[in-house]
């Protein structure tokens, strides 16, 4: 027995949204807010660069990471410019 092709319209595809979230995006957050552009992120020139971790260590900063809702290229980065001038 075949299954009936499914429809793709977007109808069938949208997520309902809670109340909550509808008025928070609809909400106008005001001129004050908009002037300290603290909703901007701000992202430094980066370059890619590689590094050969060790497994274990790999582990322990997903580890760190994961406390702290990130991940561990995230944690390592944390981890260097909260230290590099101890050296």
């Amino acid at each position: 027995m075949k299954r009936p092709l499914r429809s793709l319209s977007k109808s069938n595809n949208r997520r309902t949204k809670d109340k909550q979230l509808i008025e928070f995006e609809r909400a106008d957050l005001g001129d004050d807010i908009r002037a300290s552009r603290s909703g901007r992120i701000l992202r430094r020139s980066v370059k890619p660069t590689s590094i050969l971790l060790e497994q274990d260590l790999i582990e322990r900063l997903r580890e760190k990471g994961a406390k702290r809702g990130s991940g561990y290229q995230t944690m390592l980065k944390v981890i260097v410019r909260e230290h590099l001038d101890d050296y």
